[in-house]
């Protein structure tokens, strides 16, 4: 197809012609093409076998009419010796009638002598003088045969000497009209059965389109139901051939378009809860942290204000500095307090010196928080990450380390971040008590699952998770 499109390219005209052509043609249904070939292939069949057996057919029987023809002259010949050397002209008549008679293809003999006067003829109203001059006599090579146009057709006149032309000649003149009568009949005949086949090839066409396009039909309202939401609906396989593949396939699509679509309703409604839990969450955090600055610093912010009030009315030198030391004890708790609630928020630390170095931070605040459990942490990063990549993983192996410290009762627990083939690997790892992660995330009460999952997709990337009785451990692959 591609070879032809280049040969059409460089003829204009020829290739806008063709481009109407296919058109048109694939505008028609397959029922008319599939009429249209068979009817088309059975014409031209029929039509050219006729042709070729009308042409072999006048071919044949004017070879066969000229070898009577000679055949005919030369018994003529033969017969009229006798007739002629006895100068019996009513005997050489009667001869060329019967030879007439017998012969329905002689449309008419005659004799002439050697000065080319005529002896005898068989035309009842007179001989006609211009059929001297059709087949002149002339050299030695007989018989002599010229095919002329006549009033009656197309004649073959034949030439045969009688006693080697010392005695004079006969003529005899052959109709071609039995043979065209005989070959009309044939082709009529052939016609007439090249018709009747074209009738039984359109009604086995009509059969066959029927047994093609009712199932196509049926697949094309499947489609049209399908493309309006009805997923229920299937194809009827018709036959084990490739229209059944078909319906088979597009069945098969159905079945996994429907599953697909389940899949992402499931996903909607879990996004959905998981909306809902992120909300509560958030206010949960914001509630813990307000209760937190009320209780912790906004406390120690008021005994450092009353301490200051107080060391102001002390006089007592002993005093002022034990008073001075206690407002200078408070003043860092309560920093160290603020500085651990804005790392909870966001480690400033990750946008300073990157993901590496808020990992370790990380894991050593960990450590402090859950002491019976011991990090191992592995991080090959040969360069900075982007942001929101740095970001995501943080997030993602910040709720899987706190998830394994929260829920398995693990004793060890294994991070381990490197890059390759331009994705960026986390692997964390811990020999607690399994979980089932699908019916979790079925049952949609785990926001870190579905969090953790969340964040990744955004970027492109994956979480797999695989759990058992001997530990979990969680997969975590962004691209770069």
């Amino acid at each position: 197809m591609s070879t032809l499109t280049a040969y059409l390219q460089r003829y204009p005209r020829l290739n806008a012609w063709f481009n109407r052509w296919w058109d048109w043609a694939g505008a028609v249904g397959v029922r008319t093409k599939i009429l249209g070939i068979v009817l088309t292939l059975t014409i031209v069949l029929g039509l050219g076998v006729t042709w070729q057996v009308r042409l072999m057919m006048t071919y044949t029987l004017i070879a066969e009419l000229e070898e009577r023809g000679v055949s005919i002259a030369s018994d003529l010949a033969a017969r009229s010796v006798d007739p002629i050397l006895l100068n019996d002209t009513f005997a050489l008549y009667e001869l060329l009638t019967e030879i007439q008679t017998n012969h329905n293809d002689v449309a008419y003999a005659f004799v002439v002598d050697p000065q080319g006067r005529v002896l005898a003829h068989t035309f009842e109203g007179g001989f006609p003088v211009e059929l001297l001059t059709i087949n002149s006599i002339s050299g030695e090579d007989f018989p002599q045969q010229v095919r002329y146009m006549s009033n009656q057709g197309i004649m073959h006149d034949f030439v045969m000497p009688i006693f080697n032309g010392r005695s004079g000649f006969v003529r005899v003149g052959m109709n071609e009209e039995r043979i065209q009568r005989v070959v009309n009949t044939v082709t009529g005949q052939m016609l007439l059965t090249t018709l009747l086949v074209a009738l039984i090839g359109i009604a086995a066409a009509t059969f066959l389109t029927w047994l093609l396009t009712r199932p196509i039909l049926q697949l094309v309202e499947t489609t049209r139901q399908v493309g309006q939401g009805n997923l229920n609906v299937r194809a009827a396989r018709w036959a084990n051939d490739e229209i059944g593949t078909l319906a088979d396939a597009f069945n098969q699509m159905v079945d996994d378009l429907k599953a697909s679509q389940q899949a992402i309703a499931e996903k909607e409604a879990a996004r959905t809860r998981l909306l809902a839990q992120l909300i509560n969450a958030q206010e949960e955090e914001r509630r813990r942290i307000a209760r937190e600055l009320h209780d912790g610093v906004g406390q120690a912010l008021t005994s450092i204000m009353v301490g200051v009030k107080l060391l102001g009315q002390t006089a007592d030198g002993q005093t002022f500095a034990q008073k001075r030391a206690e407002l200078r004890q408070v003043a860092e708790e309560t920093l160290h307090s603020v500085r651990l609630l804005s790392r909870q928020l966001r480690p400033s630390v990750l946008d300073d010196l990157g993901l590496v170095a808020a990992l370790e931070r990380y894991a050593a605040e960990f450590a402090t928080t859950y002491p019976n459990l011991t990090v191992d942490l592995h991080c090959h990063l040969p360069h900075r990450l982007d942001p929101p990549v740095e970001i995501t993983l943080y997030r993602i192996v910040q709720e899987a380390m706190t998830n394994a410290a929260r829920h398995s009762g693990a004793t060890t627990l294994s991070v381990l971040l490197s890059t390759r083939d331009g994705r960026v690997q986390a692997i964390i790892e811990d020999n607690g008590r399994g979980f089932d992660p699908a019916l979790a995330r079925r049952a949609g009460n785990s926001v870190g699952l579905h969090s953790m999952t969340e964040r990744a997709e955004l970027l492109g990337g994956q979480v797999n998770i695989e759990s058992g009785s001997d530990g979990t451990t969680v997969y975590v692959e962004i691209p770069q």
